[in-house]
């Protein structure tokens, strides 16, 4: 009988992971003996150290219930280099992330561990999100709310000099084309706005395909929108790349939306931008310090609408990343080769058969 361990938490439920993955490997290993817990995130936050960059829970947690694990299907515990090394029989990981953020993924390819993944699990989730961001700022639903409970009408924000733009014939830029960026056109299209895209990664038919207009410098989105909204990840060559010059690029009318990741922003100069007005707003939904800290300058503008990081939060995307993840942990194991693998170097070993018939030690 194989061994699972599974490690849930307060959003990604370890009953959902266990039903998938029963559902979708037990047809081809017969009855999995399964143990579980359920880690505080995100009641708990994520932390992080110089092997992974976010996790939740105690490594003693993980050896404990994992000891001789064949498989584990996670969210957020800690699987660093000190804790594989503790899980002998472990012969493939799922995590539930866009990225194995949680793992020491060098750790596991040498011990020909495969990381499946989900990515793009929660991406419809945010870039519904984001419009909805979009509109809050642009038309002041947050600050109407935000005056009304405390018992004042505001009135003002009726007035023509204060008025927004409809959508309609509006701008809007987007930086990042991948999994979230390329479902704005079709979201956004109903608005009937124009949309400009800038990936230097992304083939120009994908752009013509999802209905945006591609641009070959960052610089003219800049120049040219209305609203620049940020879906890029973070690498060394997109950490801090929207700062000063920028913020100065873009129109004084303009909003700057990030649903994406703080590390892409210097949020010391985009506060400078709002204070002196140079932008009409923001819509901030990641930060460089989460949470941030409540003397933060930012929060206290009235030009900006502000949410915990939640964009990717839905019980779609629970299920989306489960799916995906088990289905390519059962994939692995027929000897088919998984879709979605943070290390498919180790795919290629000549080793592996097909999946845990390979297992020194393992009966079905």
């Amino acid at each position: 009988m194989l061994h699972v361990a599974i490690f849930g938490d307060l959003f990604v439920r370890a009953a959902i992971l266990e039903e998938t993955l029963r559902r979708h490997l037990e047809p081809l290993t017969g009855p999995l003996d399964i143990a579980s817990v359920e880690l505080g995130y995100p009641d708990e936050p994520a932390q992080h150290n110089a092997e992974i960059r976010e996790f939740v829970g105690r490594p003693e947690t993980v050896i404990a219930l994992a000891a001789n694990a064949e498989i584990v299907v996670s969210h957020m515990p800690p699987l660093t280099r000190a804790v594989l090394d503790q899980l002998p029989r472990l012969r493939v990981i799922g995590c539930t992330r866009t990225e194995a953020v949680n793992i020491n993924v060098a750790a596991a390819t040498e011990r020909g561990i495969p990381i499946m993944i989900a990515p793009g699990r929660n991406a419809r989730a945010v870039a519904e999100f984001c419009v909805g961001l979009i509109i809050a700022e642009t038309r002041n639903l947050a600050r109407g709310h935000a005056a009304l409970a405390q018992g004042v009408w505001r009135s003002d924000l009726y007035r023509y000099d204060r008025a927004p733009r409809e959508l309609r014939g509006q701008t809007v830029g987007l930086i990042g084309f991948g999994h979230i960026g390329s479902l704005m056109p079709g979201l956004l299209r109903p608005f009937g706005v124009r949309v400009l895209a800038y990936d230097p990664y992304v083939p120009d038919e994908v752009f013509a395909e999802k209905g945006a207009e591609r641009v070959r410098e960052m610089d003219a989105l800049l120049a040219e929108s209305d609203i620049v909204s940020l879906h890029a990840r973070v690498t060394p060559e997109t950490r801090g790349f929207i700062g000063e010059r920028q913020f100065r690029l873009m129109k004084r009318s303009a909003y700057f939306i990030n649903t994406a990741r703080g590390p892409l922003v210097d949020y010391d100069a985009l506060y400078r931008a709002l204070a002196d007005c140079h932008l009409a707003g923001a819509g901030l939904e990641t930060f460089a310090q989460e949470p941030p800290p409540p003397d933060w300058p930012l929060l206290r503008l009235p030009n900006v609408t502000l949410t915990p990081h939640i964009a990717g939060c839905s019980t779609d995307s629970v299920h989306t990343a489960a799916e995906m993840v088990c289905a390519d942990i059962a994939a692995w194991h027929t000897g088919e080769t998984p879709i979605r693998c943070a290390n498919p170097a180790v795919l290629n070993m000549t080793t592996r058969h097909s999946g845990f018939e390979a297992s020194a030690g393992f009966s079905h």
